[in-house]
């Protein structure tokens, strides 16, 4: 395994404390500045997913499941969607992983994350976590100065750690990902990822209670 870099491992030990067992969610939680959404704000069903950039199930649902749910509800305007991060291992792949995708911009941060959870498996067979990262970075128009620079920043990463500990405090996540539509959790008391047509029934179902 090769280490991000000596700082950033530093950095990311702030996190050891957060832990991941939580409880369920019964709450609609508002919408921050600080969360990245897609789709009308407007809409009367919004959907959050509560996912880690190196949780092989968040990748495995936004390789396969996302790109027909965006065309359906996100693009159409029927869904505001809003991702909100969360931490697990390697946490400095995650870390990282997030800190280069806000630093990439927000017109940006949506592409930049879909070719992480497209490269997980090549990061976890290799172990180049830092290698594939920087390619991404690249490919986002960073230089590697500017993307080492992004993800060894301390302030970045604090906040990164502030805003997932809200969302375990206010939320009870007990794992990734776990989506809530319109304040109920997608899956019951389990959660977890979500087949296109669970999607369909919990959000029609969450429309017909917004008509």
């Amino acid at each position: 395994m090769r280490p991000l870099t000596r700082r950033l491992l530093t950095a990311v030990a702030l996190t050891a404390s957060l832990g991941v067992a939580l409880a369920g969610c019964d709450k609609k939680e508002s919408v921050s500045a600080d969360d990245m959404s897609l789709g009308n704000a407007n809409a009367k069903v919004t959907v959050v997913e509560y996912a880690s950039a190196s949780c092989i199930h968040c990748g495995r649902w936004n390789n396969e499941v996302f790109p027909a749910f965006k065309t359906k509800y996100i693009d159409t305007g029927r869904v505001h969607y809003v991702y909100r991060e969360f931490l697990t291992e390697p946490v400095q792949v995650a870390s990282a992983s997030f800190l280069m995708a806000r630093c990439a911009g927000k017109d940006k941060y949506f592409s930049v994350l879909d070719s992480v959870y497209h490269s997980q498996e090549e990061m976890f067979t290799t172990g180049d976590y830092r290698g594939v990262l920087l390619r991404i970075a690249q490919s986002a128009g960073m230089d590697e100065a500017q993307f080492t620079s992004c993800v060894t920043d301390e302030k970045a990463l604090k906040a990164l750690n502030a805003r997932v500990e809200k969302y375990q405090a206010d939320a009870k996540i007990t794992g990734t990902p776990t989506f809530i539509i319109n304040g109920k959790k997608a899956g019951g008391d389990d959660g977890g990822e979500q087949s296109m047509a669970q999607l369909d029934a919990a959000i029609a179902a969450a429309e017909a209670a917004a008509k």
